[in-house]
């Protein structure tokens, strides 16, 4: 049985406003984490170190954002590319060929990928670069080849009778059409590329994963936990931004 549109509002109106109580909490989190020393030395009284201060927060915070946005922009472009290659005339035969080889990259786990990629290229953001964007590229893929395969045969023919070329076609009803697929393609590849950028500072990047690596090194609980919060309300935090995205481009082809 349907929700009505009376039940729908409150919902959304608490999804909203949970979105903005685990972005505050982010923040307090990343900027006050020092508040809570007391806890963490009440906590764990053998560390003399209880609050990982190497490096603040806020800049950790920025570099894992930045690393999960470059790698997601390439899995994004090369994925998208591929699924809309993999969907025309004279790209469907390698379809196999480009599902398989983005299946086997993976595979691949990001350790293994960095553990080769750090010989060749050194230690720092590149190799968990490289790392992310193969590991984020599949969701994309399959995003995009479920999008546009699901546009109806009728509007890609009524398309056609207008005299839109292909690329017109593509661009003005296809992707439209596809776009709520192919964006939750990307919202799974976004939000595991938050939680597998924590393990890029084990190759000297530096992410919100620096304290937990640190704290498992060093046999320090509070660094870990103090890592492992941030990432979680940050996938959390971004996860709900793209649920609140992907309702509006529902609201949006609903009214158009």
């Amino acid at each position: 049985m349907n929700s009505s549109p009376a039940e729908k509002r409150p919902r959304r109106g608490l999804q909203d406003q949970l979105l903005w109580w685990v972005l505050a909490l982010l923040l307090l989190l990343v900027f006050g984490i020092n508040w809570l020393k007391p806890v963490f030395a009440f906590l764990f009284p053998q560390l003399e170190r209880p609050v990982y201060e190497q490096d603040s927060f806020f800049s950790l915070l920025l570099a894992h954002l930045k690393i999960v946005g470059l790698s997601s922009a390439v899995a994004v472009i090369a994925g998208l590319g591929a699924g809309i290659f993999a969907t025309r005339d004279s790209g469907r035969e390698f379809r196999p060929l480009i599902e398989t080889l983005v299946s086997i990259g993976q595979t691949f786990p990001p350790v293994a990928v960095l553990a080769v990629a750090v010989p060749l290229i050194g230690f720092g953001e590149a190799p968990a670069l490289i790392a992310l964007a193969l590991y984020g590229l599949l969701p994309v893929l399959q995003g995009t080849l479920a999008g546009l395969e699901s546009v109806p045969a009728p509007a890609r023919e009524a398309a056609e009778g207008l005299g839109m070329s292909p690329w017109q076609c593509l661009l003005g009803v296809e992707l439209p059409l596809a776009a709520p697929v192919i964006l939750a393609g990307v919202r799974t590849s976004v939000i595991i590329n938050i939680g597998t950028a924590a393990i890029a500072s084990t190759v000297g990047a530096k992410t919100l994963g620096l304290p937990i690596i640190v704290g498992l090194s060093g046999f320090n609980t509070a660094y870990v936990i103090q890592g492992a919060v941030l990432v979680g309300l940050l996938a959390v935090a971004v996860d709900l931004a793209f649920e609140r995205l992907q309702r509006r481009l529902a609201h949006w082809q609903d009214a158009s």
